[in-house]
């Protein structure tokens, strides 16, 4: 059922059915775990707990708190369903799309965010804002900067191994930094603001 083997693809896999109701998707969206649901489904899942929570995924049991929905076609955004589950969406979104996460969290959502950063980038219909993409460019200079060039903190020349974890914490830092930056901008775009 529905995997984390379509990683952070804009749509579900064809060959796939929600994991909830066991058929075809209808509003189709992305748990920050990967899972894809039927918007509709996710959210009554999310009812049927403690409101005051996000839910958990029905399939690995983490934390929900952003849901992605596919794009939605410019014909079916007139049926007062899609908008009415579209607009609960961002409410979830809304309410715990900001909340604070532990870092283990941060840790286990950063493959989605980076895979689904780069598939954007890589994407000529997609436009990221061109403040994030200097900063990221930036950002993405600079570690490789410090990475590559013979001045450490931990120098490898006398630590051996050992020199290379302040490359891996910096590389670290900043795929998270960047999953964050990206995570926000996906909440802005999904009606978490």
């Amino acid at each position: 059922m529905s995997s984390a083997s379509s990683s952070a693809s804009p749509v579900p896999p064809e060959d796939d059915v929600c994991s909830v109701c066991h058929d075809m998707f209808r509003i189709p969206c992305q748990a920050n775990c990967s899972h894809w649901f039927c918007g509709e489904c996710i959210i009554r899942v999310w009812n049927h707990g403690p409101a005051v929570q996000p839910c958990k995924c029905p399939i690995c049991r983490r934390l929900i708190n952003l849901l992605v929905p596919a794009n939605v076609s410019i014909d079916t955004n007139d049926d007062p369903q899609i908008q009415r589950v579209l607009g609960e969406i961002q409410r979830y979104n809304g309410i715990f799309g900001g909340a604070p996460r532990s870092m283990t969290q941060r840790l286990q959502d950063l493959p989605f965010f980076i895979r689904r950063l780069f598939r954007e980038l890589m994407d000529p219909h997609m436009t990221l804002p061109l403040v994030f993409r200097t900063r990221m460019t930036i950002m993405v200079a600079l570690t490789a900067i410090y990475v590559l060039s013979p001045v450490d903190i931990l120098p490898e020349s006398v630590l051996g191994m050992f020199g290379f974890f302040d490359d891996f914490l910096v590389l670290v830092i900043v795929f998270l930094h960047l999953a964050a930056v990206y995570r926000s901008l996906l909440l802005y775009r999904h009606g978490g603001h």
